[in-house]
């Protein structure tokens, strides 16, 4: 086995494939970004969710909300739906793991907040909910998508905001997300900044 043509190869497929969506990708992105700002400006809040490498996605915006990004700034009001243990474990056990972000989604989302939404196959059942339970709160979705976006592509809303990476493989998609979280926040602070 050669792994160093393996490793070429995979650093060679992550870098085209972003060269190659940044045409498709990057509307949706400033639209998803003014959303956000739009959301933050009125004392809103964003809320976020993922299974597995999106849920640490989903953590890692919000970290970069809460804290900073590449500039000082005030925190900004970000919540990961992945993180709360109890939480999470008493809902699978009560109800359905189906309903472990729904239900954080009906107590904490109001009407103009954002739900940030991810899902590298756009069929994740619990984050299908989330989704629907965003849009009966009237809260505005961001969803990060792949593989043609699956069910999520399709149950969005005219303001939501659906990011899709064109690409079947997970691990592709994954690095393409984490690089759309990283426009996002940049986006926002130089929005809320005023950076040209």
């Amino acid at each position: 086995m050669d792994l160093i043509s393996r490793i070429n190869h995979h650093f060679t497929e992550s870098a085209n494939l972003k060269l190659q969506a940044v045409d498709v990708l990057s509307t949706p992105i400033s639209a998803a970004a003014e959303r956000m700002v739009q959301c933050l400006m009125a004392d809103g809040k964003i809320l976020s969710c993922g299974n597995g490498g999106s849920a640490a996605d989903s953590q890692h915006f919000s970290s970069e909300m809460l804290n900073r990004f590449e500039m000082e700034r005030p925190g900004l009001a970000a919540i990961a739906l992945t993180t709360d243990t109890s939480t999470i474990t008493s809902i699978a056990n009560d109800y359905d793991y189906e309903q472990i972000f729904s239900k954080q989604v009906r107590a904490l989302g109001h009407t103009g907040d954002v739900l940030l939404a991810i899902s590298t196959s756009g069929g994740s059942r619990n984050v299908i909910a989330a989704i629907r339970a965003a849009h009966e709160r009237e809260m505005t979705v961001i969803a990060l998508t792949g593989k043609a976006g699956g069910e999520i592509g399709g149950i969005l809303g005219p303001n939501d905001v659906h990011i899709c990476v064109p690409h079947e493989s997970t691990a592709r998609i994954q690095e393409v997300h984490l690089l759309i979280i990283h426009c996002l926040c940049d986006a926002i602070d130089c929005m809320l900044l005023g950076v040209e």
